[in-house]
């Protein structure tokens, strides 16, 4: 194996999955719910999937909409009370299908909660039909595992739409590098908006 042109296929694959995500009007739709949104935003997943939908609720937070992760298999044991009818729940789920997240969208159907945004690639996946609006990932995303099992093309296409979605709500509210600040006000980041802050003072 010449590593490094591995390395550079792998890249390239992933490249050309986000490249080829399809911003439909779903796209849209889904900003305007969360932007509506009267509750909490709520994220889950499970897997891998789970640590983007976690890193997405921290995304959210730190840009000036409030959101928190609820790991699908905690909802069966009380993490389930946290939820109430006007939240809104983002799934993602690249098959649609694991167990532990179609449970959970299950029982909060049942609570009440109706606004819930899928974000899946099969389209047989039984996580569509549980949810408000879908946000099709594509339905052949390549994965450039030599397996073709480990979930990193998916994973990259996830990300992407994610960060799409946060960044697209910071600047519909207008958020300012102050109100960052007031929210990530340590490490390399707090340092910046502090000098930002303090040279406009």
């Amino acid at each position: 194996m010449n590593i490094r042109e591995n390395i550079e296929k792998i890249i390239r694959i992933e490249a050309a999955a986000i490249s080829a995500i399809e911003v439909t009007a779903e796209f849209e739709q889904a900003v305007e719910i969360i932007l509506a949104c009267q509750g909490r935003i709520v994220t889950t997943g499970i897997g891998k999937a789970g640590y983007i939908a976690h890193k997405f609720a921290a995304t959210l937070a730190s840009t000036g909409t409030p959101a928190f992760f609820i790991h699908p298999a905690e909802a069966g044991h009380g993490d389930m009370g946290m939820l109430s009818e006007g939240d809104c729940i983002i799934a993602f789920s690249t098959s649609g299908k694991s167990n532990e997240v179609i449970e959970m969208l299950e029982i909060a159907h049942h609570l009440g909660v109706h606004h819930i945004i899928g974000i899946t690639s099969h389209t047989d996946s039984p996580l569509r039909s549980l949810s408000e609006l879908v946000l099709d990932m594509g339905p052949d995303i390549e994965e450039p595992c030599p397996l073709k099992l480990t979930p990193s093309a998916t994973i990259a296409v996830m990300l992407a739409i994610s960060d799409a979605l946060a960044l697209t709500l910071m600047e519909l509210k207008n958020f300012t590098s102050e109100d960052y600040g007031m929210r990530h006000h340590k490490g390399y980041l707090g340092s910046i908006t502090r000098k930002k802050y303090d040279a406009e003072s």
